[in-house]
């Protein structure tokens, strides 16, 4: 069989036809970005005051919906401990409070506060706040629609935040930041800036 020209351009023709239908079909299953960046939200603060996540800019920075009352609560000292270790190179950690799932952060700011407390919590906190659905907190809702994959499904669901201020990992609730995979995902952020 020999090869004939108009078989090339048939080929040629064939591709670009394929590729011209499969475009639009793989730019629908492609994440969309905002072009938004997390610096931009602002939460009220948990005794006041407000915490501007522009503050941590060019920093790793985890946000964390977190819970007084639930069973993952003992994550409030892993994060701690994380946060003690690494905040001295510049990671960030920022809690959440959420009455979000099994309605186990129901108290006043100050019960919320009393509760990290007895943690040893020293890092920001907020206000209560939603953190799923279409009343969710703006930071949640830019989160949503970054990583509509990994929403949080219950408390101390993890959004590390990299350096360029773009959701860089995502570690559920069942994750407990002591692991290994956190502190890795971290180093990475503090690796792009040197």
């Amino acid at each position: 069989m020999t090869f004939q020209p108009s078989d090339l351009a048939r080929r040629t023709f064939l591709a670009g036809g394929l590729a011209a239908l499969s475009g639009p079909a793989l730019a629908q299953t492609a994440p969309k970005m905002s072009g938004r960046t997390a610096y931009s939200f602002t939460f009220p603060g948990l005794h006041g005051g407000e915490v501007r996540l522009g503050d941590y800019a060019g920093k790793p920075l985890m946000v964390v919906n977190t819970a007084s009352f639930c069973g993952f609560a003992s994550q409030f000292d892993s994060l701690q401990a994380l946060w003690q270790r690494l905040s001295p190179r510049g990671f960030a950690l920022v809690a959440v409070p959420s009455n979000d799932f099994g309605g186990q952060e129901a108290g006043t700011p100050a019960e919320t506060a009393e509760v990290a407390h007895s943690h040893g919590v020293t890092y920001p906190m907020t206000a209560r706040q939603r953190v799923v659905g279409p009343d969710a907190h703006p930071f949640y809702r830019w989160a949503a629609t970054e990583r509509p994959r990994e929403l949080p499904q219950w408390n101390f669901h993890k959004y590390l935040i990299g350096t360029d201020g773009l959701i860089a990992a995502v570690f559920p609730t069942a994750v407990n930041p002591a692991e290994s995979r956190v502190a890795a995902a971290i180093e990475r952020e503090f690796a792009r800036v040197g």
